[in-house]
Formats: C-alpha cells, sequence, structure tokens
C-alpha cells in the first residue's frame, strides 16, 4: 500500500459488495478509523520499497538499476493484484485481512530474504524480482478492497470516494518516505526497520478492519483472522529477535576472515575484518558497501602512490576528499612543512572510526588527533560549492565510480567546482580505479579531468591485495604543463616508492593503453563496468 506510484494501480468500482452494514453506516468513527488504517498502509508499503531498492545498492551498487527493477516490478504486480482484488470483494472484510497479514509477512521479511539470498546463494536479482513482484502483488489487491470496505461504512460518488481514498494514500506515502530514512535506519537498521514495519502493517490491516466490521463477519472467522494475525506478530517477533545472529552470520559469509566490526550508517555499509596473513601479521582490512578499501599488509603502496606524488610542490595546505580511515592523511602529515589540512568525507560514522577504534587508529597513527587536521563531514560536491578557500594540494580519494550517486565525483561539473578551491599553481590527484579490470572508467575519469581543463599525467602501480591500480596527477589550466611525477625534495622515508618505481609507473602495458573514451558528465554518467567486489573474486 502506499508507493510513489499509487496512481497506477487499477481503480476501483464505486459501489459493489453486499448492502451496507446498519451498525457502520454513517459511522464517522469507523470511516475515520478505515482511512487511519489506508494511511498506515500505505506508509508500510512505501518503506518496502525504499528498504528494497536501499539494499540493493548497498549489496551490488547501481542503484539506478535496483532502483529501476523493483519500482517496475511493483508497479507491474499492483495492476495484477488490482485485478486479482476483484472475485475477493464480496468477502472483502475477511480477504483484506488475509491480504495485509501476507503483505506485513512478506514485507517485513523481505530485506532478511534478499540478505540471505545474496550471502549463501549468490541469487539476488532473482531473488529481488520474486519478492517485488509478490509485495507489489498484495499491496495492488488492497486498493480495491479497501474502496469496497469504505462504501460499506458510507456509499458516496465514485469521484469523491476515489479523492478521499487516494488523499490519505499519498500522505501515508509521504510519512513512510520520510520515516525510513529520518527514523527507521537509524534507530533499527534495514533488517530490523523492515520487521518493525511488518509488525505495524499487521496491526493496521487486521486489527482495525476487524474491530470496525466485527459484527458483520461470523465468530469463528474473527477468531480466524485475528490468531492468523498472532502467528504473523509471533513470527516477526522472533526474527527480530534472532535478527543480529542472522546478520552476522549471513554477513561473515560474505568475507574471508572474521568480521570484526560491522555497522550499517545513513550512506553505507562499513565492515571491518582481521587476520593473520602469510608473513605472520595481522591483516586488518576496511570494505566498504563490501567492496575492499584496503588490507593492513600493503596499503602503503596503494596510500604512499596516491599522496607523494601530489606533495611534490607546494604543500603548505593540503585538501583531502574522502579519504576517512585517515591513512592518506598519515602519509600528508609525515611533511613537516605541511601547515593544515581540511579532510571532508561525508560519513561521521567513518570518521568516528578512524579516530576512535583500536586498529584502524594505528593504523592511520592518530592522524585525526593532530591539530592540523580539520575535519569536515559532508558531500564533497556541495562542499565545493560553497566552500571559498584555497588550497596548494588536493588529494582526491573517493570510492569507485559504481553508481550513478558516486559517478558524479567524477564527472566534468565536479572538477569545475574543485578549481575553486585550488591556486594556479595547485596540484590534485585522483584515484582512478584499476587500468587492468576497468579500463574504460579509468581512461574516462583522465578524460573527464582534461575536459574540465587540467593538464593530466597517468601513472599506476601494484597493490597486491587488490591488483593493479591508477592515478591520475593533473594541474589547473589547458597551457599548464603536465605535472612531472616525481617525489619531494627531502620526501620522507617510503617503504615502496622512490623515483625509479615513478618512472616505470607510467609506462603501461599494451593492453592498458589509453582507449578512446568520453568524459563523464552529471546527466550523461560513466559508471564502473565491474565493481570492486566483482574483480577481487576475478
Amino acid at each position: 500500500m502506499g508507493t510513489t506510484t499509487r496512481d497506477r494501480a487499477t481503480a476501483p468500482p464505486a459501489q459493489t459488495g453486499p448492502p451496507v452494514s446498519a451498525t457502520a453506516t454513517h459511522s464517522r468513527g469507523a470511516r475515520f478509523l478505515l482511512l487511519f488504517a489506508v494511511f498506515l498502509c500505505a506508509a508500510c508499503g512505501l518503506v518496502y520499497e525504499l528498504a528494497l531498492t536501499a539494499l540493493g545498492s548497498y549489496l551490488i551498487g547501481n542503484s539506478v538499476m535496483q532502483t529501476s527493477v523493483v519500482i517496475s516490478v511493483m508497479v507491474f504486480a499492483m495492476g495484477i493484484g488490482s485485478l486479482a482484488a476483484k472475485p475477493l470483494q464480496r468477502r472483502a472484510v475477511g480477504a483484506f485481512a488475509v491480504v495485509e497479514g501476507l503483505l506485513a509477512l512478506m514485507g517485513g521479511l523481505s530485506v532478511l530474504v534478499l540478505y540471505v539470498a545474496f550471502a549463501w546463494l549468490r541469487l539476488y536479482m532473482p531473488a529481488m524480482v520474486v519478492v517485488s513482484f509478490l509485495v507489489g502483488l498484495l499491496i495492488g489487491a488492497e486498493i480495491p478492497l479497501l474502496m469496497t470496505l469504505l462504501q460499506r461504512i458510507r456509499r458516496q460518488e465514485a469521484g469523491s470516494a476515489v479523492a478521499d481514498m487516494f488523499a490519505v494514500d499519498y500522505i501515508g506515502a509521504l510519512i513512510g518516505g520520510l520515516c525510513f530514512p529520518l527514523l527507521l535506519l537509524p534507530a533499527f537498521g534495514q533488517l530490523k526497520g523492515a520487521l518493525v514495519v511488518g509488525v505495524v502493517n499487521a496491526l493496521a490491516g487486521v486489527l482495525v478492519v476487524v474491530w470496525i466490521f466485527r459484527r458483520t463477519i461470523r465468530r469463528v472467522v474473527r477468531i480466524g483472522l485475528l490468531s492468523g494475525m498472532a502467528v504473523v506478530l509471533a513470527v516477526l517477533g522472533t526474527v527480530y529477535v534472532l535478527a543480529d545472529d542472522i546478520e552476522v552470520t549471513a554477513r561473515q559469509q560474505l568475507y574471508r576472515d572474521p568480521i570484526v566490526h560491522a555497522e550499517t550508517t545513513p550512506y553505507q555499509d562499513i565492515v571491518i575484518t582481521r587476520s593473520t596473513a602469510f608473513n605472520g601479521e595481522p591483516d586488518t582490512r576496511l570494505f566498504l558497501n563490501g567492496d575492499l578499501q584496503f588490507s593492513s599488509v600493503d596499503e602503503y603502496r596503494y596510500h604512499e602512490a596516491l599522496v607523494h606524488p601530489a606533495l611534490s610542490g607546494r604543500r603548505a595546505s593540503v585538501l583531502v576528499l574522502g579519504g576517512g580511515d585517515a591513512l592518506a592523511l598519515r602519509e600528508v602529515l609525515r611533511y613537516e612543512d605541511v601547515e593544515e589540512v581540511t579532510l571532508v568525507d561525508l560519513d561521521p560514522a567513518m570518521t568516528r572510526l578512524a579516530r576512535g577504534y583500536g586498529p584502524l587508529r594505528e593504523l592511520n597513527g592518530g592522524a585525526l588527533a593532530d591539530p592540523r587536521v580539520t575535519v569536515v563531514n559532508a558531500d564533497a560536491f556541495n562542499w565545493l560549492r560553497d566552500g571559498g578557500k584555497r588550497y596548494d594540494t588536493v588529494l582526491i580519494d573517493f570510492p569507485d565510480p559504481d553508481t550513478a550517486a558516486l559517478a558524479k565525483l567524477y564527472s566534468v561539473e565536479f572538477y569545475d567546482l574543485l578549481r575553486r578551491a585550488l591556486k594556479p599553481d595547485s596540484q590534485v590527484v585522483v584515484q582512478g580505479g584499476s587500468p587492468f579490470f576497468a579500463p574504460k572508467s579509468y581512461w574516462s575519469i583522465a578524460a573527464t579531468i582534461r575536459e574540465a581543463g587540467y593538464r593530466t599525467t597517468e601513472y599506476q602501480v601494484d597493490v597486491p591485495s587488490f591488483g593493479n591500480w591508477g592515478f591520475v596527477l593533473a594541474r589547473p589550466g589547458r597551457d599548464a604543463a603536465a605535472p612531472p611525477l616525481r617525489l619531494a625534495d627531502g620526501a620522507p622515508p617510503l617503504r615502496f616508492l622512490d623515483d625509479d618505481v615513478l618512472r616505470a609507473a607510467t609506462v603501461f602495458p599494451v593492453d592498458r593503453r589509453p582507449q578512446d573514451v568520453r568524459p563523464s558528465t552529471l546527466m550523461d554518467p560513466v559508471v564502473l563496468e565491474y565493481t570492486r567486489h566483482e574483480w577481487q573474486n576475478y
């Protein structure tokens, strides 16, 4: 009940069913309660839709595809559900209660079912289509049945009845849409949040309707409906109690090493694993939405390659975009002539972990406690639009552009905004993903930076934990010289980089050399052709 596309459901008939009950006719209280049930069911229906799209974005990436599949399948199923409900209108009270019980059960368990399907069976997309179809089918059956029940309370013109029903329905959808990110996710998380909504759905759909029409249905039917609701609530309650254990067990199936920390924030799924590496050292790994961000065994290769070539020029003031784990920041702070660093990362949970979680704080050397550092938790795109300060060096360490939302941070428009934060002789470095596994994306990032008016130098290194990795060093100005790839005079001792390695890093093998690709824009983004999770399991 209550999706953003409710008006696509089949419109119900104006007057159907048996004669109007004398106990219900002209009852304002009964009408109010029924419309309140419509409101709650609408809110629940929209939450189910949002939960399915959000889960797909977390687990699979490509939020446009996940949203498109969920909405289109659910809307199609709603139409079928509306037609399927026509024969049930003669027994509308019992039929509606059964539909709501099934919807509460299916919607409440939907996130758990899909998570288990992804973790154990690797059948996420087929499972998502089936779950979306079943939930949409049940949502579509609601409106014809509810309209029939509303007409039993008080008959009215078809247009007036539809207007009342849809007005309450859309208001419920609005409240459900706002409650999902602002209340349910922060308070309960995705899995438990869906279960809580399932309970509300069951109570609204069964209790209210059975109470309103308690004198018009036989006692045995009423007892049966209430017993069925009790079973649904018992199942949802039991799963709620076991939800944490189920989630931990399922999540562990996705990772090779033992999970030592996991949390789902409004922005991403954060997982940290810890094990013993082949050389006997502890191996701490950070995953965001299932994609490996670093392994403590070899992260120094990645972060030295990202940071030190960019700091070969002026570096009194440094801006770090992304990099909430503070490992790039650690390398920046090794230069004593760095006077100030601003780190902008979207997720406060990530910077909180970098500051307070022991193994991560040990890796970054307590970088966030350095008095030269200012942390800003904001969307980098919007922060650049509002900012006015200029920096000597900018380091860009965003997650890979495997969704349209992340692709905006690799667009021509973003690099145009970035110029506001640059001094005329500033240097910028961008992590560009893998030239081997995702060459189209890598060379598109380089082309996008050039399109925005920069001169670039591309280079790549090998990081054993996730393979060949590419970077783009840039300077603003189409007439500027391409930035030289070198280390600063007096650079601190490094474990991986030296000038010989950097010279070799600019030479790409034949199968990784520049491709004829288009730049990425907000309206026409270039989205990564593989997720990092896929090529790490290649």
